[in-house]
């Protein structure tokens, strides 16, 4: 089998990354596809060794990239067509369809009750995602709280397969000398205690609530935000107002692989907590690859845990409210101390080999149904 994947975009985000980590780990010949921003992650990729296209689509209305990726597809003789996000899904859906590729599978990384990847669902929005979906063979959730959205959306649910996100387990093992090592690096006074944020730095994360529940902390608490994004500049402001900027470290954008002590996985092991102030979230990989790392976490919203047993998941905690639920539930968990590092069984339940697994059988179900029907056979 040979797949294309088609994404909107290749900067360092939690789908684009996704991506990169979900290709080395798939028996598929696999080339990629993005229309746009051929970032870190474009650059991740053909290090491994997976050509990657730019198509170098100037925005969401610039129909002239359909015929370029049309003419792509048929020149790649690709068996599936794997589209990301939302603008990949509606353009790659049609393209695949006109280029005569009947196995097309989306995967929906990020729609939330009211917000997808940062736009408000619209009907617009809406009428047009599903008008594309039609298009496609199956529509992959990241999350049963996603397939459930899916539903709610109208998606019908026999085209509705979920294939949660996945994640290095091993690469997040914590690892004491590289807590050390990072945390010297990092300029952290000895015996700080440090709250970790992780993702892109926009308003729907909420990293403000962070920053001004550290106002009410004590002087040894520290924040760590791992991310970049358009709102660094409103929430390095929010931190001067608060009077907590010399607590308060950016880091910018890090990929999950890279060099050791400045990469994701060896920031988050020089981390104490990890808080996610974020009210919408389709799964919550930054939450999964803390609990890898053994780290107790606070969060509004994440389906990882949240779809889970609560004993899968025994160091998270929900918190409701603002600044001060945080504050409070901040001091409660440096009360009760470091405890065990060890993996519990939530971040072993999304290895990323088992997630890989279960795309493999979508694409088989997708790739047998496009053989009947160009048969002229009911897949029914």
């Amino acid at each position: 089998m040979k797949a294309l994947h088609i994404i909107t975009g290749l900067g360092v985000g939690g789908a684009e990354q996704q991506l990169r980590l979900l290709l080395r780990h798939l028996p598929v010949e696999c080339d990629v596809v993005t229309l746009t921003n051929p970032g870190a992650v474009a650059a991740g990729l053909t290090d491994d060794g997976v050509r990657v296209f730019d198509l170098g689509m100037t925005g969401n209305r610039d129909l002239s990239a359909l015929p370029r990726l049309v003419k792509l597809i048929r020149a790649g003789h690709y068996d599936l067509v794997h589209t990301h996000l939302y603008r990949a899904c509606v353009y790659g859906r049609i393209a695949a369809r006109l280029a005569g590729v009947r196995a097309v599978v989306a995967t929906e990384h990020s729609l939330g009750d009211s917000q997808m990847e940062g736009r408000a669902l619209s009907r617009g929005v809406r009428a047009l995602y599903l008008a594309s979906e039609r298009l496609g063979s199956s529509t992959v959730a990241v999350s049963p709280t996603v397939a459930d959205r899916l539903r709610r959306w109208g998606v019908p649910a026999p085209r509705i397969e979920i294939v949660p996100n996945g994640i290095d387990v091993a690469r997040f093992r914590f690892d004491p000398l590289l807590r050390e090592r990072t945390r010297r690096r990092l300029g952290l006074p000895e015996g700080a205690y440090v709250v970790g944020g992780v993702g892109r730095l926009t308003a729907g994360k909420r990293f403000d609530v962070l920053i001004r529940a550290l106002a009410e902390l004590p002087g040894d608490v520290w924040l760590l935000l791992v991310g970049g994004g358009a709102e660094e500049s409103v929430l390095r402001r929010t931190a001067q107002e608060a009077g907590v900027a010399d607590r308060v470290l950016f880091t910018g954008e890090r990929p999950a692989d890279g060099s050791p002590g400045a990469d994701l996985p060896s920031l988050i092991t020089a981390m104490d907590v990890v808080a996610s102030p974020s009210a919408e979230e389709a799964f919550g990989l930054a939450v999964v690859e803390a609990m890898a790392a053994g780290l107790p976490v606070l969060y509004v919203s994440c389906p990882a845990v949240e779809d889970l047993p609560p004993s899968a998941a025994p160091r998270t905690l929900r918190v409701q409210g603002g600044a001060d639920s945080f504050s409070r539930a901040l001091l409660k968990v440096r009360d009760e101390g470091p405890g065990s590092r060890a993996v519990p069984d939530a971040a072993r339940h999304y290895s990323i080999t088992r997630s890989a697994a279960q795309l493999m059988n979508v694409y088989a179900a997708a790739a047998s149904c496009s053989s009947l029907s160009a048969l002229g056979v009911s897949s029914s």
